[in-house]
């Protein structure tokens, strides 16, 4: 059974090879068939996971750490569904645009093939070096698909997110040098006899990681790649690509971290910091998809609260939050690559009669702001809430202040973009849309809003699978 975990990553790569090596009239349906094909494998292993807790994997049979072993708990499964989907939704976005005709689509796919099969290579790792390894190439793929806007503006955003992104490998794995001469080992578990590791060896690979996860004050990279890159590559960077090194985080955090020290409350200080700075900053924005990615570094803030309250509860709360915040901000990055592809804009200013003119664009951007303010009975709410419940119950006040904040800053940047979509006194619904997006283009966003939705409403698998990853170790 252990084959659902090798096809995983096999078979988006199989799909990668193939599009490089057939003739370009075949890259869109080969990468269209990979990528429906490998998330068939996330059923069994999901039920294994269940089953079982977690499921594990030495390829080729040669054992740690001769080998390469991948391992798969309810956080990880979780989020290969998310990267299915929002990779699926991506991939109808795409698939009008980059079509086997166009300049540029021989390099597109194999590029979008490789950020998918990188990423789950990376959530699977079970290991500090592997992990490494699926990190950089997720920042090398990204920094590529980036630049396929071909434009200025996205040559330099490509080119910001690749030294800043260097700069943090260069910190991770310092870091990881000083785990294997500390312990011997890489393996992603307990060290040998409970010991904790050197803080020095801990705080250089939590830094890199922020950089790559763009943690306030690293996070000078994101807006201008998110907001610069073609609509599907912004929403899978924002939804899973860009949270790899969130969920590594979390892992080394709740593995290695000593009890005694303060450096829970600097990340929890760091993440409060990031949802006041990202949420006022998406407020001014002028661009739609600059609103969203500012908007990223709130959320991104939003779910370090984790860290400083520890408990089997706070991370389901953070890996459900993780989910619905994936889906929800991939919707909104689709929709606002539609809204500019058919206005030839994506200006806050130009988006009044935005209900009339593309309404299926405009109930996108509801719905999945809804589920970023955490309004019931959006997803948003059930993670928010149990957060809420960790911090009153722990009489983290600071947390919760951030908490009840979070959701009042989002909301004035949601009901910004609402206000002007619908409701703008300056009511241009009679204006005809210059070229209007194809329509599965604009159910593929609706339909990942409408998963941030629904998942809200029916909370109890996924809450179930994120006990199952819940570091037993935490009180």
């Amino acid at each position: 059974m252990t084959n659902a975990l090798a096809g995983v990553v096999f078979v988006p790569m199989a799909a990668l090879f193939a599009v490089i090596l057939l003739p370009s009239r075949y890259s869109r349906a080969v990468a269209i068939a990979g990528l429906l094909l490998w998330p068939i494998f996330l059923i069994p292993l999901t039920a294994m996971v269940r089953a079982e807790g977690a499921v594990t994997l030495a390829l080729g049979n040669w054992p740690v750490p001769l080998g390469i072993g991948w391992r798969v708990d309810g956080l990880t499964v979780v989020t290969l569904w998310l990267n299915a989907a929002v990779a699926l939704a991506g991939t109808v976005r795409a698939a009008g645009f980059f079509d086997p005709e166009r300049h540029g689509a021989r390099t597109y796919w194999p590029l979008w093939l490789l950020l998918v099969t990188a990423t789950n290579a990376a959530l699977v790792s079970a290991d500090l070096f592997n992990l490494y390894v699926g990190l950089e190439l997720i920042t090398l793929v990204s920094v590529a698909l980036i630049a396929t806007a071909d434009n200025v503006p996205a040559l330099r955003a490509a080119m910001r997110y690749l030294l800043l992104g260097m700069l943090g490998s260069l910190f991770y794995l310092l870091g990881v040098g000083m785990v294997y001469g500390q312990t011997g080992s890489l393996a992603l578990a307990v060290p040998a006899g409970g010991a904790a590791l050197d803080s020095t060896a801990l705080v250089l690979m939590l830094t890199g990681l922020m950089v790559k996860a763009a943690v306030f004050p690293l996070h000078v990279w994101l807006p201008d790649s998110y907001g610069q890159a073609p609509g599907p590559v912004g929403a899978l960077l924002a939804a899973v690509a860009g949270k790899v090194a969130l969920v590594a985080l979390w892992r080394i955090w709740f593995l290695f971290a000593p009890d005694d020290t303060a450096l829970p409350w600097l990340i929890g200080a760091l993440g409060s910091a990031a949802v006041v700075y990202g949420s006022l900053a998406a407020m001014v924005q002028t661009r739609l998809k600059r609103v969203v990615a500012y908007s990223s570094v709130a959320q991104v803030g939003f779910l370090l609260m984790v860290v400083p309250l520890a408990s089997p509860a706070a991370f389901q709360g953070a890996g459900f939050h993780l989910l619905v915040h994936g889906f929800a901000k991939a919707a909104m990055f689709l929709a606002a690559a539609n809204i500019l592809i058919a206005l030839g804009t994506d200006a806050v200013g130009r988006l009044s009669g935005l209900d009339k003119r593309m309404p299926l664009e405009a109930f996108t951007l509801a719905l999945a702001g809804v589920t970023l303010v955490g309004l019931p009975p959006t997803g948003g709410f059930i993670g928010k809430w149990k957060l809420l419940e960790v911090a009153w119950q722990q009489a983290g006040w600071a947390w919760l202040i951030t908490i009840l904040l979070s959701g009042l800053l989002s909301a004035a940047y949601v009901f910004r973009i609402l206000a002007m979509t619908c409701f703008h006194p300056r009511h241009s619904g009679s204006r005809a849309v210059p070229r209007k997006p194809p329509l599965a283009a604009s159910l593929a966003a609706l339909l990942l809003a409408l998963c941030g939705v629904v998942i809200g409403m029916f909370p109890g698998p996924v809450l179930r699978l994120l006990a199952l990853a819940a570091p037993g170790g935490v009180s």
